[in-house]
């Protein structure tokens, strides 16, 4: 809750506020992959605006800091509390029986989250499924309250792609909050959360109308929405005309557009009604050119910042949105993100209508993408399939039965009613046991924190605590200086045109380059070269090094190219672009037909290329990390 403003007032309704920006904006716009030391001063320049209640983790947010900032996400939750103070409401998200994994996990596992993140500073889990499935919120919110914190209990919302009807109306939601209750699990708030910010104003009013008949007096509801489709404005004054007490807005620059609304909108937008945002709008002014400052070496897609009018066709939350198509943008494929987003509606349409909210809104795009990427439904989405497959839950509504066919035929699993919990707690290779044999193997201490950052990031949880892992923040690229001439090439000494020693200058790097026939040795390294004779040397572009002596004009320029792998017999091709995640097999291993060879990782997908047929792998083209594209070999096939 933000604390009170001196100046309300007398009459006026308050509304209760919780800050986003350091969790739901860092999603939305950066695809959660922001250094908790960045904005820290933020976080505490907010606090001095008077503000006690934070979105401080979970989500995506947990995973992301081990993926990509080599950072360890208990670790920063204890350094946002200490930011934040002793007393301000740390809120984060899980996502039922998933929590903060995009596959869900056993009893023991959901249990462990809890207490870890009570351990660590947290006061408020917000807890939402995104098939909506009750089922998946009964033991979750029970071991939130076990662990000592409050519960937030959530229903999903988003509007269906126009044509579509069965689900995601006012009864739907009312009829899931009634479930809640009827379960008995305990909360303390009750949340509506529409990721996608699609869900009609009108919608909204009715549900959380007819909520605040149901609900206990005195119960706090709270709305939550994006700015996505450019009507959160209109969906939050619906929320609060209907009984809702609070809302989440974001700041300035990790607001509008794929995030939440700025506080300073929300409090433009009511002057002059009779509720009040109970912030010094100022002081909250000021904290944002704060977090400006911590912010701005930060790369911002452009999309980040946009309302998108297609979002109604193909609801895709901000968080996921920015996500993905940074994504596409690394592996150079960003030209293709219209048809996958056209290529969501029927995804969704036949997918059973679960909430597109992490994890169903990637399991969503992931299947357009691959629609777009391999035909229509040739290569089923291993979460996806297991979706309609009913392995994560019960869909609001029953899935296309030819889309469950084809499912069940590729990933050679049949249609399941059992609960994700019956079916992990049944799976060894979910247990707290698999998680400890993982860090025994691995020689690493069996901790609370340990094992539960096992189970949820498996092998690149492994890699970061061993000290492996690899840091993908987006920061803004310095400007090249100018340039007043080419690169040169200095000679170590006079040499037969192809043949000797040169200090070459590349874009401010020095590397020795000694030529011999057929190879090169640069900075020690021999490598396989190809000599291209009667080209000036100032062809290659570099700044020149100032404090270098002029050359004699050189005329040879040489193309530096890694030793190739033996390349005989069939090649074997990336299907699309990415990166190598892991090799499964070695030069002279004798393969049968659909042998993986290589695992690619691509849009959050691990995507095996197997061998077309059988024979024996003369080698294999790629080592583990190498970005790859389309069309590549990766290995050779005799």
């Amino acid at each position: 809750m933000s604390k009170q403003s001196p100046t309300i007032s007398l009459g006026k309704k308050p509304v209760e506020v919780m800050i986003t920006a350091f969790r739901d904006g860092f999603q939305s716009v950066f695809g959660a992959r922001v250094f908790t030391k960045d904005f820290l001063p933020a976080v505490e320049a907010t606090r001095d605006a008077g503000i006690t209640h934070f979105e401080a983790g979970g989500g995506a947010m947990f995973q992301s800091l081990f993926f990509y900032c080599n950072e360890n996400a208990f670790e920063a939750m204890d350094a946002f509390r200490a930011a934040a103070g002793p007393d301000a409401n740390l809120q984060t998200l899980a996502r039922g029986v998933n929590v903060v994994a995009l596959d869900s996990a056993s009893s023991a596992i959901v249990d462990l989250h809890a207490k870890l993140f009570k351990k660590h500073g947290m006061t408020t889990i917000r807890n939402f499924d995104a098939l909506n499935d009750v089922n998946n919120l009964i033991w979750s919110g029970q071991c939130i309250v076990n662990a000592g914190l409050k519960h937030e209990v959530c229903v999903t919302m988003m509007e269906l792609p126009p044509g579509c009807e069965g689900a995601h109306t006012p009864e739907f939601y009312i009829q899931t909050l009634r479930s809640i209750l009827d379960a008995g699990i305990p909360y303390s708030s009750v949340c509506f959360k529409d990721a996608s910010g699609t869900a009609v104003p009108s919608k909204v009013y009715e549900t959380i109308y007819q909520a605040r008949q149901m609900l206990p007096e005195g119960t706090h509801i709270r709305f939550h929405t994006h700015e996505t489709a450019g009507i959160s404005v209109m969906g939050y004054r619906a929320a609060l005309d209907a009984g809702a007490n609070g809302i989440d807005l974001s700041m300035a620059p990790c607001s509008g557009g794929t995030c939440q609304p700025d506080i300073a909108v929300m409090w433009h937008a009511l002057r002059g009604t009779e509720y009040d945002l109970g912030v010094n709008i100022e002081k909250m002014r000021e904290a944002e050119e704060v977090f400006k400052e911590c912010m701005k070496d930060y790369f911002v897609p452009p999309e980040a910042l946009a309302v998108e009018p297609m979002i109604p066709w193909a609801p895709m939350p901000g968080g996921a949105l920015t996500a993905n198509t940074q994504m596409m943008r690394d592996n150079g494929i960003l030209d293709r993100y219209p048809e996958v987003i056209a290529a969501m509606t029927e995804v969704v349409r036949k997918g059973g209508f679960g909430s597109s909210v992490t994890p169903v809104s990637q399991f969503y795009f992931q299947q357009a993408f691959n629609n777009v990427m391999f035909g229509p439904w040739k290569r089923m989405v291993e979460s996806y399939g297991r979706m309609v497959l009913g392995y994560f839950g019960k869909t609001p509504v029953p899935p296309d039965p030819e889309v469950v066919k084809i499912a069940s035929e590729q990933l050679k699993l049949e249609p399941t009613t059992k609960t994700p919990l019956e079916l992990n707690d049944a799976d060894p290779k979910k247990s707290l046991e698999a998680s400890r044999v993982m860090l025994r193997e691995a020689g690493l201490a069996e901790t609370d924190e340990n094992i539960f950052i096992a189970a949820a990031c498996r092998e690149k949880g492994i890699a970061f605590l061993k000290g492996e892992a690899t840091t993908s923040v987006r920061k803004k690229q310095p400007e090249a200086p100018k340039q007043e001439k080419a690169a040169e090439v200095a000679p170590a000494a006079a040499v037969p045109s192809g043949q000797g020693a040169y200090t070459v200058v590349l874009n401010g790097k020095t590397y020795a380059v000694e030529l011999q026939g057929e190879t090169a040795v640069v900075n020690g390294k021999t490598y396989t070269a190809a000599v291209k004779a009667g080209i000036d040397a100032t062809a290659v572009a570099a700044p020149k090094v100032a404090e270098a002596p002029k050359p004699e004009p050189v005329k040879p320029v040489v193309e530096v190219k890694p030793e190739a792998p033996v390349s005989t017999g069939d090649p074997v091709k990336s299907p699309m672009p990415g990166v190598v995640f892991r090799i499964d097999s070695a030069a002279g291993a004798t393969v049968a037909e659909g042998a993986t060879l290589v695992v690619l990782e691509a849009m959050k997908m691990e995507i095996p290329v197997k061998a077309p047929r059988a024979g024996v792998v003369a080698s294999i083209a790629v080592a583990k990390g190498d970005q790859v594209t389309a069309g590549q070999a990766l290995a050779w096939l005799k």
